[in-house]
């Protein structure tokens, strides 16, 4: 997931560490001289074949390291657009978000009327409960942009979505 500012790539964000979340970034980040930035949790995902899903699919996607590494909580500036990162593991033990405005970048934690698989190295159905209800209790609403599927808002899922709604 990418943000542009101005034309220029700065950054790319790195949710969680699965293939399919990482297979360009590297690239990407060295075309335009970009700093790839994710969870200080996740940086393990993007060294290691069998974490990711590399080995067990047969890709080439050589390992490597993110350039910025964040803690919950942590901000850092996009132009005039802060940033805030929350770790939200559960999905895997790396996973986090990013918030910005009224945007949250969830990558596979919540999708439209459902959330992450937790069946996948380092998932965890107790962890990602407790990571859904941390986003249930944020305040204000959000657009979601999922890392599959339809986008949808944080009140739509608060108030439609199975997992979500229990909590």
């Amino acid at each position: 997931q990418i943000k542009k500012d101005g034309g220029k790539l700065e950054y790319v964000l790195l949710t969680h560490g699965h293939y399919d979340h990482i297979g360009y970034a590297k690239p990407l980040a060295d075309m335009f001289g970009a700093k790839i930035i994710t969870g200080k949790n996740n940086n393990k995902f993007l060294s290691d074949p069998t974490l990711s899903g590399v080995a067990k699919h047969f890709l080439d996607i050589p390992p490597f390291s993110a350039d910025i590494l964040l803690d919950d909580g942590d901000t850092f500036m996009l132009g005039e657009t802060e940033i805030t990162y929350y770790y939200t593991p559960g999905h895997t033990s790396g996973c986090g978000i990013f918030l910005f405005d009224d945007i949250m970048i969830c990558g596979d934690l919540l999708f439209r009327h459902s959330c992450g698989r937790t069946d996948l190295p380092t998932g965890d159905d107790y962890t990602i409960t407790q990571s859904l209800k941390r986003l249930k209790e944020l305040d204000g609403d959000y657009n979601v942009i999922p890392g599959h599927g339809p986008l949808t808002t944080l009140e739509y899922e608060r108030r439609y979505n199975p997992y979500m709604r229990g909590l």
